[in-house]
């Protein structure tokens, strides 16, 4: 994680976005979400993940958050190393990914390039947290997260991304329990 951005207060509510390399779009493929779904639901059920809302962009995804053990940034960061681990993995052993040689080219780069990855880097470091301190920065977020998959132009409306907790907010169920706000 980058030095300029922090978790400050460790027991606080935070909205993160984080973001592949070079803004690949790796996340156009399912079995890559689906990595970051199961992830994020053994981080729920394991690691004291509180997840309040979420959602998976071709190419980042945000999330809002409380470590119930007060370690976000650890939290994040076995996340993050994780499902790093995973999806370069399933993009090296994907025979039918077009794109695999360039993307695994991009991560070596990119790697190559940082002074603190030893071998292939596929998140950009910093996090950007913003720690979320009235109902209505709650809530702005909240909508920020569900709106960006219709903002982009994929769905009309936000509860019909896959990929997100929108769905968990407008009465349906989503791929991952959520804790609502």
């Amino acid at each position: 994680m980058s030095r300029k951005y922090k978790f400050h207060n460790k027991e606080g509510l935070y909205f993160v976005s984080f973001a592949t390399v070079y803004w690949i779009d790796v996340f156009v493929r399912p079995m890559y979400c689906d990595i970051l779904v199961e992830s994020l639901t053994y981080c729920r059920a394991n690691l004291g993940l509180e997840l309040y809302c979420w959602c998976i962009m071709p190419s980042h995804v945000h999330l809002i958050f409380r470590a119930r053990e007060n370690n976000p940034d650890v939290l994040l960061g076995r996340f993050k190393e994780h499902t790093s681990k995973q999806i370069l993995r399933a993009i090296k052993e994907n025979n039918q990914e077009s794109r695999r040689e360039w993307m695994l080219w991009m991560f070596e780069r990119a790697g190559l390039k940082s002074s603190n990855v030893k071998g292939n880097q596929f998140w950009q470091h910093n996090n950007k947290p913003i720690e979320l301190w009235s109902a209505e920065v709650i809530e702005q977020k909240a909508d920020y997260v569900h709106d960006n998959p219709v903002v982009s132009g994929f769905v009309n409306e936000a509860w019909h991304w896959k990929y997100s907790s929108a769905i968990d907010y407008s009465g349906g169920k989503g791929l991952i329990e959520v804790d609502f706000l």
